[in-house]
């Protein structure tokens, strides 16, 4: 098993994962995408194949299925005085 580039100390399992990806101004939320994980920090590695294919399928746009996603702003549900620290 190979190490984790980012943290270092965890091993890179294969796993099958939930991916937001973004493409301009959308959200498309992509499921069951083999990805390698680290089991320490959770960092996600995809392969250049499979990342080729979420581009193409995030251009493409073809929809399964529509799902409502809530949106919250941070800044609503801080005191005043935190909000000059973001």
């Amino acid at each position: 098993m190979k190490t984790c580039y980012f943290c270092g100390k965890g091993l890179l399992e294969e796993k099958r994962v939930t991916v937001d990806f973004r493409w301009g101004n959308r959200l498309i939320v992509i499921e069951d995408v083999p990805a390698k994980i680290c089991n320490e920090c959770g960092e996600r590695y995809y392969s250049a194949a499979v990342s080729r294919e979420l581009e193409r399928i995030a251009k493409e746009g073809k929809i399964e299925k529509t799902v409502e996603v809530p949106l919250v702003r941070l800044g609503a549900w801080l005191p005043e005085a935190d909000q000059t620290a973001l």
